[in-house]
């Protein structure tokens, strides 16, 4: 594996929503740094993390901002690398507005988004761009695809098997 994943989160609040992400990268054996910038408080060192990715050995990286969750496009506008925004609860809004700020991102400089709280899909999508020239990650996302379809496969045999021989009572 010759790329790895760098994981920026606004503030150390949004660890919960970052450690599904971290804990599917570790699942495929994706390396990953975090690290804690903001947008408003920290814009130079986020800036700069953008700047030097490339080069530092990053594929993607994810960002993860609650509530006006302007990371995402900051490091978008500092990179080409492939940029994917977490929208994170506030409590104000539910993370509506982090949604709507990470997703509504001016032409040029996009910003590809997962639900809010989606750091287990972040992960995936960061797994899936670097899989694009490393055909380990490929076989690897392959085979969680399978075990996930037996998985349901699995359930839906099991609830039909005891949907039978249960009676409805009204």
């Amino acid at each position: 594996m010759d790329k790895k994943v760098g994981i920026v989160m606004g503030s150390d609040s949004d660890f919960p929503v970052v450690q599904k992400a971290v804990e599917t990268l570790e699942s495929f054996g994706v390396p990953y740094e975090t690290h804690v910038y903001s947008a408003h408080r920290t814009p130079d060192a986020a800036a700069e993390f953008a700047k030097t990715a490339r080069e530092k050995g990053f594929g993607v990286i994810i960002a993860a901002a609650g509530m006006a969750a302007h990371l995402a496009g900051a490091i978008a506008a500092r990179t080409t690398l492939p940029v994917i925004g977490i929208p994170c609860k506030s409590a104000d809004l539910n993370g509506i507005d982090a949604l709507l700020s990470t997703v509504q991102m001016p032409s040029g400089i996009p910003v590809a988004t997962v639900a809010i709280g989606g750091g287990t899909n972040a992960a995936l999508l960061a797994v899936q761009i670097l899989a694009v020239s490393d055909g380990v990650l490929q076989n690897k996302l392959d085979e969680k695809r399978n075990a996930d379809e037996e998985a349901v496969l699995e359930k839906d045999a099991n609830f039909t098997t005891k949907a039978r021989f249960t009676s409805v009572k009204y």
